[in-house]
C-alpha cells in the first residue's frame, strides 16, 4: 500500500570531445567511495564526473568541475566494448574488440595492458566480491580470470555443433553486444544466455555457472529470450529475462527464473508488440525492477514493484528516441537510480515510498495506467485487490488527494505530462461504486507546465505543484516546448482547477475539467516535499534540500507579504523526504506542528530529534475536528508506540524510554510496556482510522495488511464518546474490543454516571447489552486500578476535575448498588414492558451489592400469583415464574436464593426454589415440614435464627408471649447486641430489671467497667455498681455508692485507706493524698504523697493550712532535694546532647565523603584513616561508649518518682555503623526535649521555691533547665541544617553559635513560658 514518489532529480551533462552527433556515450560504471561516474564513448574516450546531486547546484548542476577526457590509444579499427571499475585496483577495466584487457588508472591517467582475448571481448563482469572478472569473447567463450589476471577456467558459452567455427563472430561497432553476465548477490553463482543452433525462430537457454570451477550448475528450457538481457537479484533468490512474445502477437513479458532454472512467475509489460527491452536491473535491495523500453516514438523507464505476488508498475518516465537513455541504480542506495543519455546527460532520481492511505483512511494504489483504490473505514480488502479502480490513458506518476466536508478530489499527474482531475462522491455513497472501473479524460493547462513533481491541494480549486522544465525528457512529452525566456529548472505553480459539467451526487466525475496555471515562482534550491497547511487555505510548507522549511502563501491568500517566508521554528536537522503536517489545539489555539522523518531513521520536530530509530509514522485523532491527538510511531525495532501530542508539544517524552525495547515498572511495581510489539519484521504504518474506529493498518514486507487497535487508543475513543454523551457508540467499542465495562461508569466518576443512567439505556436500546453491562459492575474504580497507566490521555486528563469533585464513598459497594438502582429505575421508564424487560430488572437485583435477593424474588411471586389467578396469555409482557427463577438461580448461589426466599417465610415459594435448583428433597422438605407445622411467630423465630436476622428473631419471640420469654432471654444473652433492642420491646418492669442486670453482667465480664456501674445503677444492683467503679479505679465513684448504700463510718474509712493503697499502686499520688485528707484526716502521709506528686504548691497550702511547720519544712526539704537531683539531671543532659551531636556530624561527614567518592567514579569506600580523620573533624567522644551516672540514662526520667514526665522516651536503640544511625541520631535528639508535663512540674517547684525563701536554688534550677532546653533545641536545628547541604563547614555547624542565636529567637517564645522572669 506504498507508491514510489519522485523526490527530486538533478541534472548535469558530459562535455563530448566530438561534435554534430559523431561521438556518443556507450558505457558507464560508477565510483561510489568517491562519487564518481565513468563513461566510454564510440570515439575510444573515457570520461569522468562527479555525481550530480542536489547539494552542489540546485536542480541543474552548472558549477560542477567539467568532466575530464582521456583518450585511449587503442589500434585503428578497434574500439572499447566493455567498461567496468575495480575497486581493489582503484582503476577502470576495459575491453576492447580486437581483445585488449586495459587496466586504466584515472589518477595516473596511464594505460596497462594486462591481457588480450581472442575473438575480442563482448563484456567484462566482476564478481560481487571484486575478486574474479567473467567475460564473454567474441568467440562465444566464458572466460574467468583472477585480478592477477590468472585464467582460471574457460568454457563455451553456447551449446554448437562439432562441426562449428567458433572463430566466425567478431564485435563489430556499429551493434549493440548481445551478451551479458550477472552474479549472485554472494558471487557463487553467475548466469548468461546462450543460443540454441538450428533453431527458428531463434530460442536461447538460460545457464547458471558455479564460481569455483565454472561447471554448468542449470540450464533452463529453449525458450524465446530477448537479447541478451539477464538480472539476477542481490538476495539470490530470482534471476530476470525477457521473452519476447510475437509468435504469440503479445507485448514482451518479464519472466523470473530460480537458480535450479525453473520458470518461477512472470509478468506483462502492457506495451506494445513491436516495443523492445533493455537493461533490466534490479536495484540493491532486491525490491525493484527498472527496465528501459524501446518504442516507436519515445523510449520509457518503468519502475516494478513486487508485492503480494503481483508486480506493481509504480513509476515511468519517458524520453525521446534520440536521448538512447540508460540507467545504472546506485550501489548502495536502494531508491537512487541514475540515468544518462547517449548525448552525455545525467539525470540522478532520487525515489521515496509514501503510503498511498490519504488522511481519511482510503487506499489510492498506483499500479501503472491503473490507480486501485480502497476505502478502508468501509472495507478492509488486501491487496492487489481493490473496491474500485480508475483508469488513465498512460500511466500515473503522482497524485494528490483533498477531502473536504462536500468533496473528495484525485489530482494526478501522467507519464506524458498530462494532468488529470477526478472528483469521488462522499463515502456514504461509495456501496454503489464496487467492482467499477472508471475511466479518465486527461486536461490540459493554457500553457506548458512541465513536469509536475509534490502535488498537494491548498484548497479544492487550487493545485500547487512543482514543475521542472529541462531538455532530459520534456519534449516527449505531450504538448511539451520550452519558450525561449523560460529557463531550465524547478518552479513553484498554482493551478486553478474548474468543473464545466454539472456534478451528478454520489457519482465519479472523470471529466469536463479545466486548469488554469495563474502563479508561477522559480525555485533557487531543490524541493523535497510540499506539505499544505491544514488551517488555512491559501498556504502551504515547503521543505529544501537539508531541511529548510519554507511558507509559501498563494497568490489569492489576503495580507499577503512574501511568496516564500523561512520558518526558522520548524527547521528539520537534514533532508526529510517524509514530511507531515498534524494540525494541534494547544492552549486554546490552533496550531500546525510539522513532523518530517529522514532516511536515517531520525523523527523530527522543530529542529530537535523525537525518535532515532523511527521505521514510519502518522498521526491520530478522536475527534472529528480533525485536530490530532496522537502520534504514532513504528521503530526499526518492530515495537509500537502511541505518544500525546501534549507529551509532545510540553516536551515531556521520558515515559517513552526513548522508544527503545524497555520494560518499566508502575507504582504498584508491577512490570508494564510503553509499547506494542509487532508480530512480523519490517511491518509499517500505512494508515490509520480516526475516531471511534482506533485502528492502526499496518503492512508487512511480504504485502499483507493487518490491523491493531492499541488500548490508548481505543481508550481515547471510548472516552471521547462519553464525553459528548454517545454512550451507544462507546458501549459497542466496549464489546468490540473487549474492555472493562466499568470504564463507561468509572471514567468521570460514578455518581455522574447516575445521573446519565436514563440517557444510556434510551441510546443502548437493547436489553441483552444492558445485561452484560449490568453482569460487569464491580467495586473497584478501574480509571485508578486497570486504566491507570492511560490516565495521561488528553480527554481522561479533563474528566479529573470532575471526578476529584465528586465526593468519595467509604463504602465501595456504594457504587455497585447505586448504578445498578439507576439502571432499574431507567429501565422501568424508559423500556416497554416485555419479558426480556422483567428478567433485565431481576439481573440487577442479583447483581447489586449485596444482592436484593428478597425483592427479586417478590417481583417472581407477583408473576406467580397472576399466573395462578389469570389463564396463561401468550403475549404476556412478563417472562413465566419458572423462567424468571431459574434466570435467578442463574445469576446467583441457589443456597442464597433459598435462605433469601425462607427469609421471606413463603416457603411454597421456598420449596419452588429448592426444587429448580435441583437439591436432593432429603435435604429440605423436613425442615419445610417442620416448619409448618410451627405457629407463625415461632416459624419466623426459627427463620430468622437460620439466616441470623437476629434483630428480627428478637421481635418475633417476643410478640409470642411470656412462655417464651426464657428464649428471648437465651437470645439476648447469645447476642449482646440486642440487649438494647431488648428493652425496647419489653415493658414488664419486672423483666426489664432483669435484662439491665444481665446486660450489667455481659459489660463486667468484658472489662467494661463504667458502663457495667451504670447499668447496675439503672436497675439498683448497688453491690455490684460498687465492685465495677472498684474494679476500673473510679474511687469517686466507689464512695459515692458507698453513701448510697449507707455504709458505716468504720466500713467507710476501712474502704478510704484500701482505695488509697490502690492508688498509690496504681501511680496516682494525688487521688490518694485527697481520699486520705477528706476521708481519713492524714495530713502527714497526704503531704508525703503530694510531694511524691511532685504537687509543691498544694503541699505547702495543706502545710500551711494545718499551720504544721515540721510539715513546711519537710517540704522546703524536699524541694531543694529534687532541684539538685534536676539540676545534675540538665548538666548530664547537656552534656549528651554534645555527645550525640557530634556523633551526627561525624556520621554525616562520612556519608558525604563516601557520596564524593562514588560520584568522582573512584573507589566505592573509604579507607580506615580517611574514615577516622572525618570522625575526628569534630570530637573523639563516643555518644555509646562513655559512662553515665546512675538515673540519668537516655531511656529514664529526670526523677525516678514521675516516671517518663521529664524528657520524651528513647524511641529506640541506636547501633553504630548501621544504615539507618544518621537519622537515628536525630531522632534521639528531638526525643531529648522537655515535655509539658515536664515543664509544668518545673514551674511550680520554681514557685515553691521562691515561697520558701530559696531564690538562689530557683534562679540556679531555672538557668540549668534553660541551659539544657537552649542546648538541645539548637542541636535539633544544626542537624536538621547539616541534612540539607552536602558540605559542612566546621566552624559555622558548632553548638555554641547556634545557643547563641536561638537564645535571642526563642526567649519569649512558648516553649519558654514555664520560666520566671524575676528568676532571669
Amino acid at each position: 500500500m506504498n507508491n514510489l514518489k519522485l523526490s527530486w532529480e538533478v541534472w548535469s551533462e558530459v562535455q563530448l570531445q566530438r561534435e554534430n552527433g559523431e561521438e556518443f556515450l556507450r558505457f558507464s560504471a560508477v565510483d561510489m567511495e568517491r562519487n564518481r561516474l565513468f563513461f566510454a564513448s564510440s570515439a575510444n574516450f573515457v570520461y569522468a564526473t562527479q555525481l550530480p546531486s542536489p547539494q552542489i547546484d540546485g536542480a541543474w548542476n552548472k558549477t560542477l568541475p567539467p568532466a575530464s577526457a582521456h583518450p585511449i590509444d587503442l589500434e585503428t579499427g578497434d574500439f572499447i566494448t566493455s567498461l567496468e571499475y575495480l575497486m581493489e585496483k582503484e582503476s577502470l577495466i576495459i575491453g576492447t574488440s580486437q581483445g585488449l584487457l586495459l587496466l586504466y588508472s584515472v589518477e595516473d591517467n596511464t594505460t596497462e595492458i594486462v591481457g588480450r582475448v581472442e575473438g575480442g571481448v563482448w563484456c567484462i563482469s566482476p564478481s560481487p566480491d571484486g575478486d574474479l572478472l567473467a567475460m564473454i569473447t567474441g568467440f562465444g567463450q566464458v572466460l574467468v580470470m583472477n585480478l592477477d589476471w590468472d585464467l582460471l577456467y574457460e568454457m563455451p558459452l553456447d551449446d554448437l555443433p562439432e562441426d562449428a567455427d567458433v572463430h566466425e563472430s567478431v564485435p563489430s561497432a556499429d551493434h549493440s553486444f548481445e551478451a551479458s553476465i550477472s552474479w549472485r548477490g554472494d558471487g557463487k553463482f553467475f548466469a548468461s544466455l546462450s543460443k540454441v543452433h538450428d533453431s527458428f525462430p531463434m530460442r536461447k537457454k538460460l545457464k547458471v555457472w558455479e564460481r569455483d570451477s565454472g561447471a554448468l550448475h542449470s540450464v533452463s528450457e529453449p525458450k524465446p529470450f530477448m537479447g541478451s538481457i539477464v538480472d539476477w537479484t542481490q538476495s539470490g533468490a530470482k534471476i530476470a529475462v525477457v521473452y519476447d512474445q510475437k509468435e504469440k502477437k503479445q507485448c514482451p513479458s518479464v519472466v523470473l527464473f530460480e537458480k535450479n532454472g525453473l520458470e518461477r512467475s512472470s509478468f506483462s509489460i502492457n506495451e506494445g508488440m513491436d516495443v523492445t527491452l533493455e537493461f533490466l536491473k534490479f536495484n540493491c535491495n532486491s525490491d525493484l525492477l527498472a527496465a528501459v523500453v524501446r518504442g516507436e516514438t519515445f523510449d520509457t523507464l518503468k519502475i516494478w514493484y513486487f508485492s503480494n505476488n503481483h508486480w506493481y508498475l509504480k513509476q515511468e518516465i519517458r524520453y525521446s528516441k534520440e536521448d538512447g537513455i540508460r540507467f545504472m541504480w546506485d550501489p548502495t542506495r536502494p531508491l537512487k537510480l541514475i540515468c544518462w543519455t547517449l548525448g552525455g546527460r545525467i539525470i540522478t532520481h532520487k525515489f521515496v515510498w509514501v503510503t498511498a492511505v490519504t488522511d481519511n483512511s482510503i487506499a489510492f494504489v498506483i499500479d501503472g495506467s491503473k490507480i486501485l483504490v480502497t476505502p478502508f473505514s468501509l472495507s478492509l480488502i488486501p491487496p492487489p485487490l481493490f473496491f474500485f479502480d480508475l483508469e488513465f490513458h498512460c500511466a500515473v506518476r503522482d497524485m494528490a488527494f483533498c477531502s473536504k466536508i462536500s468533496q473528495n478530489q484525485l489530482a494526478v499527474s501522467l507519464s506524458d505530462g498530462s494532468l488529470c482531475i477526478v472528483e469521488l462522491p462522499l463515502l456514504d455513497q461509495w456501496d454503489e461504486l464496487e467492482g467499477q472501473t472508471f475511466k479518465v479524460e486527461a486536461l490540459y493547462p493554457g500553457r506548458d507546465h512541465g513536469s509536475l513533481l509534490h502535488l498537494a491541494w491548498l484548497n479544492s480549486h487550487v493545485l500547487l505543484s512543482v514543475s521542472h522544465f529541462s531538455f532530459a525528457h520534456s519534449n516527449c512529452s505531450k504538448g511539451t516546448s520550452l519558450d525561449g525566456d523560460v529557463r531550465s529548472g524547478y518552479y513553484l505553480q498554482e493551478t486553478e482547477i474548474r468543473c464545466s459539467e454539472d456534478r451528478i451526487p454520489g457519482s465519479v466525475t472523470c471529466s469536463g475539467w479545466h486548469a488554469e496555471i495563474f502563479h508561477q515562482l522559480y525555485l533557487e534550491g531543490v524541493v523535497i516535499g510540499i506539505a499544505p497547511n491544514p488551517l488555512t487555505k491559501y498556504s502551504a510548507f515547503l521543505q529544501f534540500d537539508g531541511g529548510k522549511i519554507f511558507e509559501y502563501m498563494s497568490k489569492l491568500a489576503l495580507n499577503k507579504v512574501v511568496d516564500l517566508q523561512r520558518c526558522d521554528d520548524m527547521f528539520f536537522l537534514s533532508s526529510c523526504p517524509w514530511m507531515n503536517v498534524a494540525p494541534v489545539r494547544a492552549y486554546a489555539k490552533e496550531k500546525p506542528l510539522l513532523f518530517g522523518l529522514d532516511d536515517n531513521g531520525r523523527l523530527q520536530l522543530g529542529g530537535r530529534i523525537l525518535c532515532n530509530n523511527c521505521n514510519s509514522f502518522s498521526f491520530y485523532s478522536n475527534s472529528g475536528e480533525g485536530m490530532m491527538t496522537h502520534l504514532v510511531i513504528a521503530t526499526k525495532q518492530d515495537l509500537l508506540f502511541i505518544v500525546d501530542m501534549g507529551d509532545i508539544l510540553h516536551e515531556q517524552l521520558e515515559q517513552y524510554e526513548n522508544f527503545l525495547p524497555v520494560v518499566v515498572k508502575n507504582k504498584k511495581g508491577d512490570t508494564e510496556s510503553i509499547f506494542i510489539n509487532l508480530w512480523e519484521k519490517g511491518a509499517q504504518i500505512i494508515g490509520v482510522l480516526h475516531g471511534d474506529e482506533s485502528a492502526i493498518i499496518l503492512q508487512t514486507p511480504r504485502g499483507n495488511l493487518e490491523c491493531v487497535y492499541p488500548r490508548k487508543l481505543v481508550l481515547t475513543s471510548i472516552v471521547n464518546a462519553l464525553v459528548q454523551g454517545r454512550f451507544r457508540d462507546a458501549l459497542l467499542m466496549v464489546r468490540r474490543h473487549r474492555i472493562d465495562f466499568n470504564v463507561i461508569v468509572d471514567h468521570c466518576g460514578w455518581q455522574a454516571f447516575i445521573e446519565s443512567a436514563a440517557d444510556f439505556v434510551r441510546q443502548v436500546n437493547n436489553l441483552s447489552y444492558i445485561t452484560e453491562f449490568v453482569c460487569a459492575m464491580k467495586h473497584e474504580d478501574i480509571m485508578e486500578t486497570l486504566y491507570k497507566n492511560y490516565t495521561s490521555l488528553p480527554c481522561i486528563k479533563g474528566n479529573k476535575n470532575i471526578r476529584q469533585r465528586e465526593p468519595k464513598s467509604t463504602n465501595g459497594d456504594n457504587k455497585v448498588y447505586s448504578v445498578l438502582l439507576a439502571i432499574r429505575k431507567a429501565l422501568q421508564e424508559q423500556i416497554e414492558e416485555t419479558p426480556a424487560r422483567e428478567l433485565c430488572i431481576l439481573t440487577t437485583l442479583a447483581k447489586s451489592s449485596p444482592p436484593a435477593l428478597e425483592e427479586a424474588l417478590r417481583r417472581i411471586k407477583v408473576i406467580r400469583e397472576t399466573e395462578l389467578s389469570t389463564a396463561a396469555d401468550p403475549q404476556a409482557s412478563y417472562p413465566s415464574s419458572e423462567e424468571s427463577l431459574k434466570h435467578l438461580l442463574w445469576l446467583c448461589d441457589s443456597e442464597a436464593v433459598f435462605e433469601a426466599a425462607l427469609g421471606l417465610y413463603d416457603l411454597n415459594l421456598a420449596a419452588i426454589v429448592a426444587l429448580n435448583s435441583q437439591r436432593d428433597p432429603k435435604e429440605f422438605l423436613p425442615l419445610l415440614q417442620e416448619l409448618e407445622r410451627m405457629p407463625t411467630l415461632l416459624m419466623q423465630y426459627n427463620i430468622d435464627l437460620k439466616l441470623q436476622r437476629y434483630e428480627s428473631a428478637l421481635r418475633h419471640i417476643v410478640s409470642a408471649g411470656d412462655p417464651y420469654y426464657e428464649d428471648c432471654m437465651n437470645l439476648m444473652n447469645k447476642v449482646p447486641e440486642l440487649y438494647p433492642l431488648g428493652l425496647q420491646l419489653i415493658v414488664d418492669p419486672r423483666k426489664r430489671q432483669q435484662v439491665l442486670e444481665a446486660w450489667g453482667d455481659h459489660l463486667n465480664a468484658t472489662k467494661c467497667f463504667e458502663d457495667a456501674a451504670t447499668t447496675y445503677l439503672c436497675c439498683f444492683c448497688l453491690e455490684k455498681a460498687l465492685k465495677a467503679y472498684r474494679a476500673c479505679g473510679n474511687w469517686m465513684g466507689v464512695l459515692t455508692v458507698a453513701g448510697l448504700i449507707n455504709l458505716g463510718k468504720d466500713d467507710l474509712l476501712q474502704l478510704a485507706r484500701e482505695l488509697s493503697e490502690e492508688l498509690q499502686a496504681l501511680g496516682k499520688p494525688g487521688d490518694a493524698a485527697k481520699i486520705l485528707l477528706e476521708y481519713c484526716g492524714d495530713v502527714d502521709n497526704a503531704i508525703s504523697l503530694l510531694v511524691d506528686a511532685r504537687d509543691w504548691e498544694e503541699a505547702l497550702r495543706i502545710a500551711f493550712l494545718h499551720r504544721r511547720e515540721d510539715l513546711v519544712l519537710a517540704v522546703k526539704n524536699a524541694s531543694l532535694e529534687c532541684s539538685s537531683m534536676l539540676n545534675g539531671e540538665y548538666n548530664e543532659g547537656v552534656e549528651k546532647v554534645g555527645k550525640y551531636l557530634t556523633r551526627y556530624l561525624a556520621v554525616r561527614q562520612r556519608r558525604l565523603l563516601l557520596a564524593a567518592a562514588l560520584k568522582s567514579d573512584e573507589q566505592p569506600h573509604l579507607d580506615d584513616e580517611t574514615a577516622s580523620q572525618a570522625s575526628s573533624n569534630f570530637s573523639g567522644m563516643s555518644a555509646y561508649t562513655t559512662g553515665t551516672r546512675k538515673g540519668s540514662s537516655a531511656s529514664t526520667s529526670f526523677s525516678t518518682s514521675t516516671k517518663g514526665r521529664g524528657r520524651q522516651r528513647n524511641r529506640g536503640k541506636i547501633r553504630a555503623g548501621s544504615p539507618d544511625e544518621e537519622m537515628a541520631l536525630v531522632e534521639h535528639l528531638k526525643g531529648m526535649s522537655l515535655t509539658e508535663g515536664a515543664k509544668s512540674e518545673l514551674k511550680t517547684l520554681l514557685i515553691s521555691l521562691v515561697m520558701l525563701r530559696e531564690e538562689d536554688a530557683a534562679r540556679k534550677l531555672q538557668r540549668t533547665a534553660e541551659k539544657f532546653q537552649l542546648s538541645q533545641m539548637a542541636a535539633v536545628k544544626l542537624a536538621e541544617d547539616a541534612m540539607t547541604t552536602d558540605k559542612i563547614d566546621e566552624h559555622a555547624f558548632t553548638l555554641d553559635r547556634y545557643v547563641e542565636n536561638l537564645g535571642k529567637e526563642v526567649q519569649n517564645s512558648d516553649a519558654f513560658s514555664w520560666q520566671s522572669k524575676v528568676l532571669a
